[in-house]
């Protein structure tokens, strides 16, 4: 059986939206930077990759129209290598690289390349479409935002704002202990744009060229009282606030994928090896518990337990 093994990777620094260093950057281009790193870290020649897939859940704008095709050719690889773009909203990345694993163990594919991308800056913004987005005849409840269903998700199941709070800081603290460590220096390849900055008094807007080589997003001094102080979004008997959500990002990463003969035949040391997916479907108005259904799927197809999983 032909088997899908990831022999390199790279990615970008997260950035924060909006604000942060890529708030003027087309996301074709930000993906380009982690395409080439992945390629040059796989000592691979572009024209030896069939097809480039890339997950994107912002599929318009500039991360319009086929987007990995876009990022493909952004990052000098040849005419010759296809491109598809997945949209699963947050899982879209992780579905190129099931798509582009199943490209090697299923359809005869050597090399392949996978990540994802997303500009929120360049694309949730005022220039947002959102022309009869709406289909006829599906309930009201199926477009729901995040929060509101974050919401729904805290009341349906018991989990208070303190429990939110207290996991938020857990986060905060195990991404600062890690960045401390050293541990994200392999994985983020220094980007270097030009980000718009503004002038809060006078409105007016620069450009300036930056460089970025760590994750911007996260607040490292984060205490509980702190989060505690934040007003939730939805208001006050609501649980969600700017301090237990997900940030807003901008971002991309890409990998190597190689059949695992090849990848012996080139004497590389894998990094891992792709194993399996499993999607389920819940309720739209709790779409956030998605994996408590996927999960125990997955594991069932691969004789696993959840106590054999070391790492989540």
């Amino acid at each position: 059986m032909r088997e899908a093994l990831i022999v390199s990777t790279a990615r970008t620094p997260i950035g924060k939206a909006y604000r942060g260093a890529f708030n003027n950057l087309e996301g074709p281009v930000l993906a380009a930077h982690a395409i080439r790193a992945a390629v040059e870290r796989a000592g691979i020649a572009g024209e030896e990759i069939e097809d480039a897939i890339m997950g994107c859940a912002l599929t318009q704008g500039s991360t319009g129209i086929n987007t990995a095709r876009h990022a493909a050719l952004a990052a000098g690889l040849p005419e010759q290598v296809a491109g598809m773009t997945v949209d699963r909203q947050c899982a879209s990345g992780l579905a190129a690289i099931a798509v582009a694993a199943g490209q090697i163990r299923d359809e005869g594919a050597e090399i392949m390349l996978a990540g994802g991308l997303d500009s929120i800056s360049l694309v949730q913004n005022a220039h947002w479409n959102g022309h009869r987005y709406r289909a006829p005849g599906v309930s009201e409840r199926y477009y729901l935002s995040m929060i509101e269903t974050a919401e729904i998700v805290a009341e349906r199941y018991g989990i208070s704002r303190e429990a939110q709070d207290a996991y938020a800081l857990t986060s905060q603290q195990r991404t600062a202990k890690a960045q401390g460590a050293g541990r994200f220096e392999d994985e983020i390849i220094p980007v270097t744009e030009v980000k718009e900055v503004k002038d809060k008094q006078s409105g007016e807007t620069d450009l300036q060229t930056v460089t970025l080589g760590a994750d911007e997003c996260n607040r490292p001094g984060s205490t509980l009282d702190g989060l505690a102080g934040l007003k939730p979004v939805l208001g006050a008997d609501k649980c969600v606030t700017a301090g237990n959500a997900s940030q807003l990002s901008d971002g991309a990463s890409a990998m190597v994928l190689m059949e695992a003969g090849e990848a012996a035949r080139r004497k590389l040391t894998p990094l891992g090896r792709y194993c399996g997916m499993a999607a389920a479907g819940c309720a739209p108005d709790e779409m956030g518990i998605g994996p408590v259904f996927a999960i125990p799927r997955l594991l069932e197809r691969h004789g696993l337990s959840i106590d054999d999983i070391d790492l989540w």
